[in-house]
C-alpha cells in the first residue's frame, strides 16, 4: 500500500524533494520510440518550459531536473516563508498566472477590493491558494495535467499519459541533497543519451553550465549561494564549481565504467558531506534503487521519524551504510 502523500512530506523537517514521475507503462512517450522509430522528443521541451514556468509562480524553487524519454525527475525546494509573507495580491497574481481563479478573486486581482457581503469569500479562498502555492501535489498536478492534455491531443487519443501517482522522497540534509541532484543531473549519462554534462538536454545542469559561462546563475532555477555559514543568504549550501566537478568526475567514472573507484583527487564537497567515494558512485548511479521514501543521514532520519510520530525509521540500513 503506497505511502499517505502527508507522511512523505514534513515540512518541519526538510524543504527538498525528490519528485519523479512517469509515463504509462513507461513507455517512450516523450523521447524516441525504438519500437515504431517515431520521434517525441519535443515533448520534453513542453515538460522543461512548464516546469520553468511554474518555479516562477509557485513558492517552489528547483533545484535540478532531468527529463528523459519516459519519466521526470525533479528536485524540488519549498519555501514556506515566502507563502507565508506573501501580500493577499501577489498570492492572487501568482495563482492566476496557472489556473483561472474565481469571479471573485479575478476582481478582486482587478479593482483591489470587493463588495462586503463578499469578503470572507475571498480571504477563504486566498488562503486556500496561499497553501497551494507551497504544496508540492499542486506543483506536480500543474505540471502533469496540461502536459497530458497536449500529448494526448496530438495523438488524437484519451487516457493516461502519465502513471497515476508521481513519486516523492524527502532529502533530509545537505548530504541527500548532493547525492540526489548528482543522480538526477547524470541521469542521461546513465542512459547513453549523453557524453557530457553540458550536452545533456532537458537537464538542469545543462542549464546551470550554459549560465555560468557568462558568468551567472540561471534565474529560473536555485541558486548556489556556497558553504553553511551564519546568516545564511536562501539557496543551495554548496559552491557550484564544487558541484559541477563534482558532477563532472562522477559522469567520467560512470562512463569509463569504473565500477566503485573514484580517482583519489576528490573535490572537497565529498569530504565535507563526509561520504566515501564508493559510496558516493553507490548514490550516484543507483539513487531510487537503494531509497524508497526519505533520504538522509541516520541522525535526520531519526529527527523526521519523531516529527511525524514513526516507530520505524524506514530506509535505515542503506542510509547507515552509504551516509559514512
Amino acid at each position: 500500500m503506497p505511502t499517505p502523500r502527508k507522511q512523505q512530506v514534513c515540512l518541519q523537517a526538510t524543504p527538498y524533494y525528490h519528485c519523479i514521475s512517469r509515463c504509462v507503462r513507461r513507455a517512450y512517450l516523450c523521447g524516441k520510440d525504438k519500437v515504431t522509430n517515431i520521434s517525441y522528443d519535443h515533448r520534453r521541451g513542453w515538460i522543461e518550459e512548464r516546469l520553468l514556468y511554474l518555479s516562477q509562480a509557485f513558492c517552489i524553487d528547483v533545484c535540478a531536473y532531468a527529463v528523459m524519454s519516459n519519466h521526470c525527475h525533479v528536485v524540488l525546494h519549498v519555501d514556506i516563508d515566502k507563502a507565508r509573507d506573501m501580500s493577499d495580491l501577489d498570492v492572487l497574481n501568482c495563482w492566476h498566472q496557472v489556473c483561472r481563479g474565481t469571479m471573485v478573486t479575478r476582481k478582486y486581482a482587478l479593482e483591489g477590493k470587493v463588495e462586503e457581503h463578499l469578503e470572507s469569500t475571498l480571504k477563504e479562498t486566498i488562503s486556500v491558494y496561499r497553501n497551494r502555492l507551497s504544496d508540492i501535489s499542486w506543483f506536480m498536478r500543474l505540471l502533469n495535467e496540461p502536459i497530458a492534455r497536449m500529448a494526448n491531443a496530438e495523438d488524437e487519443c484519451t487516457g493516461r499519459f502519465w502513471e497515476g501517482r508521481f513519486t516523492s522522497q524527502a532529502l533530509l540534509d545537505d548530504s541527500a541533497l548532493a547525492a540526489c541532484m548528482a543522480y538526477v543531473d547524470l541521469n542521461p549519462i546513465r542512459a547513453a543519451g549523453a557524453k557530457s554534462p553540458e550536452t545533456s538536454e532537458y537537464t538542469s545542469i545543462k542549464r546551470r553550465i550554459a549560465a555560468a559561462e557568462t558568468g551567472k546563475q540561471p534565474k529560473s532555477l536555485m541558486s548556489f549561494v556556497g558553504n553553511p555559514r551564519r546568516d545564511m543568504p536562501k539557496g543551495l549550501p554548496f559552491l557550484f564549481k564544487d558541484y559541477a566537478e563534482l558532477v563532472d568526475l562522477t559522469g567520467r567514472v560512470i562512463r569509463d565504467n569504473v565500477s566503485g573507484y573514484i580517482d583519489c583527487n576528490l573535490p572537497d564537497i565529498l569530504s565535507r558531506l563526509n561520504i566515501s567515494p564508493k559510496n558516493w558512485i553507490r548514490l550516484t548511479t543507483g539513487f531510487e534503487q537503494h531509497f524508497k521514501g526519505v533520504v538522509g543521514q541516520i541522525s535526520s532520519l531519526t529527527e523526521f521519524c519523531e516529527m511525524q510520530n514513526r516507530t520505524r525509521r524506514p530506509n535505515f540500513f542503506n542510509c547507515q551504510q552509504l551516509f559514512k
